[in-house]
């Protein structure tokens, strides 16, 4: 059995559109799970025109696809940048270096996969150089904010016995922070190098990219004796397809065009709380 996900913004979910759906694909009862915004109903099989009709829904709802067994996971792998926060660390470091508009460009192409993540994180990192730590301190007070949905998200999962895990490409002076504020168990990302209170523009090796997230998946899943299957990864990143195809779900987040390629789960209109919709969770189960 799989159940057909339907995600909107909210208030704009329309109740004859999640029915003409249920018609179509031949489906059961609906659930709704949050009036407007989430709804889902029961299908024997995947309907073999799937992926034109979520081409054709547009931004009227994200429309997804899960096995019903097995939904409710054990874990939570979840990205920072554009993903658990609205920013990239290393673009917000560089508007204060007065490098913004260089360092964003490299990570745009970075994140669409046309750049080596290792070259182009070393790269970045040496524009930085001479700035004082002190800025990163100012970075998280005045230009950082959670991705909405990111609190109920972690709150609820954990709620019910999930782990929360936070792997980054960026840097741990801003995953420690963010871990704390969101309440994940851990975190994981690369280290900027400090001398004499200021960045040295090099970061410490090894650098973590998309296998240094694989691996966070192999042992925090070893170590707490689930399966890759009960993992459900968010990323928005070329360096997250790793996990996001290894990961039980693996949600692309408002994610780079060559990113939603390669993922069968999409939310594209919802915020983070629809990791929760897709997980069969009502909105009156979610944590505070």
């Amino acid at each position: 059995m799989q159940i057909v996900s339907l995600i909107a913004r909210p208030g704009t979910l329309d109740t004859a559109l999640v029915e003409s759906l249920r018609n179509a694909f031949g489906g059961g009862p609906v659930t709704v799970l949050s009036d407007g915004e989430a709804a889902e109903f029961p299908v024997e099989a995947v309907p073999g025109n799937f992926e034109e009709v979520r081409a054709s829904l547009g931004q009227q709802a994200d429309l997804n696809v899960v096995p019903a067994e097995g939904r409710r996971k054990k874990m939570l792998l979840a990205d920072m940048d554009s993903t658990m926060i609205q920013q990239e660390c290393i673009d917000e470091l560089a508007e204060e270096a007065g490098v913004g508009a260089h360092v964003k460009e490299i990570t745009a192409r970075a994140m669409n996969g046309e750049l080596d993540f290792e070259g182009a994180l070393t790269e970045r990192v040496a524009l930085l150089k001479g700035l004082p730590e002190s800025v990163i301190g100012k970075v998280l007070e005045t230009r950082i904010t959670l991705m909405p949905g990111g609190p109920a998200l972690v709150a609820t999962m954990k709620a019910n016995g999930a782990y929360a895990a936070l792997v980054s490409g960026g840097f741990t002076a801003f995953t420690g922070r963010v871990a704390e504020m969101i309440g994940f168990d851990e975190n994981r990302a690369n280290t900027l190098l400090m001398e004499d209170g200021k960045l040295t523009g090099v970061p410490a090796r090894p650098i973590l990219g998309r296998e240094a997230k694989v691996q966070a998946l192999e042992e925090i899943t070893a170590r707490l004796g689930i399966a890759e299957n009960d993992v459900l990864a968010v990323g928005d990143g070329a360096n997250d397809l790793g996990m996001l195809g290894r990961a039980g779900f693996g949600v692309a987040l408002h994610a780079k065009p060559s990113v939603q390629a390669e993922c069968t789960l999409r939310v594209n209109l919802g915020d983070l709380t629809a990791l929760l919709f897709l997980q069969g969770y009502a909105r009156s189960e979610f944590a505070d």
